[in-house]
């Protein structure tokens, strides 16, 4: 069984591992020169530990979690109003078993993992499916044949447009905008974060494990905008327009972000599809059922997602994408909700715990 992967993120490498498992062939191919670095720390809840256990890498993710002390609340003028060391706003409470990670150090454990073929620097330029496999042209020239497709290259799914139509088909904004950034740590944050929300715009500033470095969360709330999520340097200039009006370090924040060259900028969305399988090609992760930022829960989606499509492709029994979708829309869905629960304030420890263990694998 040969298997082509789009997307180098977190769902990629672990399907790649499942498969890999189960005697499959696969190569993942990234539109990226190298692996991305940067972005904001996600978490693995409830089914996810259960994939990162049996993957052998749950000790490794322990080890480089993020290990908060706490977070504060603070006014426009920067004055602490809550102050909390016994949860933060990003990871939940400390006295969970869910593992707070940065994104790119959970990348790197689950690549190295996986004994497969990567293909940096190139893309997917057309699909042409028959009834026993998949022809794939990639944008470098070159051209391969595959058993399988599998879409794992996020919210703005390149493999998603070319089977299945336009994003605008399936993408369900959630009012919200956010960048992601580091900068050099002024405030000396000391695995600590910072909250502040005013109007419409708001940040989140969390120490990194370098502790000269700092992360930024950076967001707004707007209507649909007609942005290009590659156009950085409009895109800079959108969250400045819609963000200066914040006062205490937001200036040094705007100034970090012009010279940051590890941004990212998107809309806070979900995915919504009737089918994430067209043929031989599917979709893992947020490709399929973005759950957004806002649920806490994209990163668990799609680590569980690509196990159980693994494990139904591994099978070799026809049906293999029926079962995955039959076995993934219950906790898709209740995953989806947390997004729309308490918005603002974000779903209850408890919801969070129920959607993420809601799963049998």
């Amino acid at each position: 069984m040969r298997v082509l992967i789009s997307g180098v993120g977190v769902g990629g490498p672990v399907l790649a591992y499942w498969l890999r498992e189960h005697g499959a062939e696969v190569t993942l191919v990234e539109r990226a020169s190298t692996p991305r670095t940067g972005g904001q720390a996600v978490d693995i809840r409830g089914a996810a530990l259960t994939v990162a256990d049996r993957m052998g890498v749950l000790e490794q993710a322990r080890a480089v979690r993020t290990t908060m002390r706490g977070m504060s609340m603070v006014d426009g003028d920067g004055n602490e109003t809550m102050r909390s060391t016994e949860e933060t706003v990003s990871g939940g409470r400390f006295d969970s078993p869910d593992i707070e990670i940065l994104r790119d150090d959970l990348t790197a454990i689950v690549t190295a993992a996986t004994d497969a073929e990567y293909l940096y620097g190139d893309s997917i330029a057309a699909i042409d499916q028959d009834e026993h496999g998949v022809d794939v042209t990639f944008e470098s020239g070159a051209r391969g044949r595959y058993d399988y497709v599998v879409g794992a290259d996020g919210l703005h799914s390149n493999v998603r447009d070319l089977v299945f139509g336009p994003e605008h088909q399936f993408l369900h904004h959630l009012g919200t905008y956010v960048s992601i950034y580091t900068a050099p740590n002024f405030l000396g944050l000391d695995h600590w974060q910072v909250w502040h929300h005013e109007g419409e715009a708001g940040f989140g500033l969390f120490s990194d494990r370098d502790t000269d470095v700092m992360r930024v969360n950076l967001g707004f709330e707007a209507g649909p905008i007609d942005y290009d999520p590659r156009d950085t340097e409009g895109n800079k200039r959108l969250v400045e327009e819609h963000c200066s009006s914040l006062r205490w370090e937001t200036p040094r924040l705007i100034e970090a972000m012009w010279k940051a060259d590890d941004f990212y900028f998107d809309a806070m969305a979900q995915v919504k599809m009737d089918s994430w399988s067209r043929g031989r090609v599917t979709l893992v992760g947020d490709a399929g059922y973005c759950a957004s930022p806002l649920s806490g829960q994209g990163t668990s989606l799609a680590m569980v997602g690509a196990y159980v499509l693994a494990e139904e492709l591994g099978r070799k029994l026809a049906g293999a994408f029926e079962r995955y979708e039959e076995r993934m829309r219950p906790f898709v869905a209740r995953n989806q909700a947390l997004a729309l629960e308490n918005p603002g304030q974000g779903a209850s420890p408890e919801t969070v715990r129920q959607a993420a263990e809601s799963i049998v694998i």
